[in-house]
């Protein structure tokens, strides 16, 4: 085992961890979690650079790619594959690719990790230019498939962003901007699924929740451009149309459909009492942010 790599290494607070009662094992798990929100914290300036790079990207036609291996790989298949239904983001400009390709969301395959060849077409998938950023996701920050990932992005004039919980991972030859959140070592050692993959779903929900912010999709903190397709998300749209204008469900509920299902364009019609067309236009003239608009 190579000792210098922290998320390798065996945590002394868990040694015993096969003769813990079930209740004991549970308490060590949940002890070792409440370390990764204050690790987090601690990368809280590069986490906000890195959104703010993102966010300039989009508002500029720029898109961003997320890379990684097996579960760092599927958190950000994860986090990308989400905003489509929560903020109408159109799925081309955040995109998440993993290791091994789409089986490896179901299937494991660890030596997908050391494939410079993988990395180089799902690179060339994306197709990246100067706009756009590239992200690269590592709980070790080494495997072959990220550093070649950053390097031929930097090579191609990308933003690069490398999210590691390894403050000697490789990839930081290879980040204009690099978020190391040191959790130390797993309740199972080198199992980096747990406080590894953890500190990696919380920055990347900080990252696309920030940057969706920043270019109007919320209003307060309502997610104003979700679109409405079960019964969940219908009522969801009501209710944020309700609690914006002021009004009853029921008057939500007519302004929704007259907006064809249009949570913005909804509270447009109805704060300036227009038609669909004028709220649209309203909204166009200032580049959809509701607020400017209401």
């Amino acid at each position: 085992m190579r000792k210098n790599i922290l998320t390798e290494c065996s945590n002394p607070r868990t040694r015993n961890i096969d003769l813990m009662t079930t209740t004991e094992i549970i308490e060590c798990i949940n002890q070792e979690d409440r370390k990764v929100a204050r690790a987090v914290a601690k990368a809280k300036t590069e986490i906000a650079q890195a959104a703010d790079c993102i966010t300039q990207s989009i508002l500029k036609g720029g898109r961003v790619a997320y890379f990684g291996a097996g579960t760092s790989g599927r958190l950000g298949v994860l986090d990308a594959s989400e905003l489509l239904p929560t903020y109408s983001l159109p799925p081309h400009i955040i995109q998440g690719y993993i290791a091994g390709g789409d089986s490896a969301l179901r299937h494991a395959a660890e030596h997908a990790e050391d494939n410079k060849k993988f990395a180089l077409n799902d690179l060339n998938s994306f197709n990246p230019t100067s706009q756009d950023v590239v992200i690269g996701i590592s709980a070790n920050g080494n495997p072959a498939y990220i550093l070649t990932i950053l390097q031929e992005a930097q090579k191609r004039g990308c933003q690069t962003i490398g999210i590691t919980c390894n403050p000697q991972a490789k990839l930081r030859e290879y980040c204009d901007i690099c978020i190391t959140v040191v959790v130390g070592p797993e309740v199972i050692t080198g199992s980096s699924r747990m406080k590894a993959g953890t500190a990696q779903k919380m920055i990347l929900n900080m990252l696309s929740t920030t940057a969706m912010i920043k270019i109007g999709k919320t209003y307060g903190n309502f997610m104003i451009d979700v679109t409405p397709t079960c019964n969940k998300l219908i009522d969801r749209s009501n209710r944020i149309i309700s609690s914006i204008c002021k009004i009853s469900i029921a008057k939500a509920e007519e302004y929704r459909i007259k907006a064809n299902n249009n949570v913005k364009t909804a509270c447009v019609m109805y704060k300036k009492q227009c038609s669909k067309e004028e709220a649209e236009h309203l909204l166009m003239q200032h580049n959809g942010i509701l607020r400017k608009v209401i």
